[in-house]
C-alpha cells in the first residue's frame, strides 16, 4: 500500500490487514532507540530511526517488521488480532516528520530544539509500546472522520450549520 493511498483516507477500498501486535513491537524498539538517543545524543541512532520511519512510511515495511515476522511472531500463540494497515502507516509518516525535523534541527546546530522534537516522538512511541495507544493512528482516524463529515455535506448552506446534539 502506497503512502498516497494512506493519505487519501478512503474507507471503501479493500483494506489490507496486518497483525496488530507488529506495530506495537516496533514501538517498543523505537522507544528503546529514541530513549538511548535522548540520553547519549548519538546521531547515528537518530539516522537509524529516521531510516526505519522512512522505510515504514514509503515502502510499507521496516527492519522492525522483519524482526517481528521472522523472530517474534512464530513464538506467539493464540488468535492473531488484526487491524487496518493505514493508521499505523500514517503513524510512521508522523514519526518520519518528527525525526526528519529533529535531524534538520541537529544539522543546523539547534540541538535543544532537536531534542524537544525527538522527545515528542519518544512520548508517542512510549504510549504505543506501554499502553497500546497509537497516537498517530488516532490522529489518522480523526482526520478520516472529519473528512467523511465534510464530504457528506450536500450543500454549502448546511455545511456551515452545527450538528444537532
Amino acid at each position: 500500500m502506497s503512502i498516497t493511498n494512506v493519505l487519501s483516507f478512503k474507507t471503501i477500498d479493500d483494506v489490507k490487514l496486518i497483525d496488530a501486535r507488529g506495530p506495537r513491537f516496533g514501538a517498543v524498539l523505537t522507544t528503546i532507540v529514541l530513549s538511548v538517543f535522548v540520553v547519549t545524543q548519538a546521531l547515528p541512532l537518530l539516522y537509524w530511526q529516521l531510516a526505519v520511519f522512512t522505510l515504514g512510511t514509503f515502502v510499507g515495511s521496516s527492519p522492525y517488521n522483519f524482526i517481528y515476522r521472522k523472530f517474534v511472531r512464530p513464538r506467539l500463540s493464540g488468535d492473531i488480532p488484526t487491524e487496518d494497515v493505514r493508521p499505523p502507516q500514517f503513524a510512521q509518516l508522523v514519526g518520519f516528520l518528527f525525526a526528519s525535523s529533529a535531524m534538520v534541527a541537529y544539522l543546523l546546530g539547534a540541538e535543544t530544539l532537536g531534542l524537544v522534537i525527538i522527545s515528542f516522538a519518544l512520548a508517542a512511541a512510549f504510549l504505543n509500546a506501554g499502553f497500546s495507544f497509537c497516537l498517530g493512528c488516532e490522529v489518522y482516524l480523526l482526520i478520516a472522520r472529519l473528512k467523511s463529515m465534510v464530504t457528506s455535506r450536500t450543500d454549502k448552506e448546511r455545511s456551515y450549520s452545527l450538528p444537532n446534539l
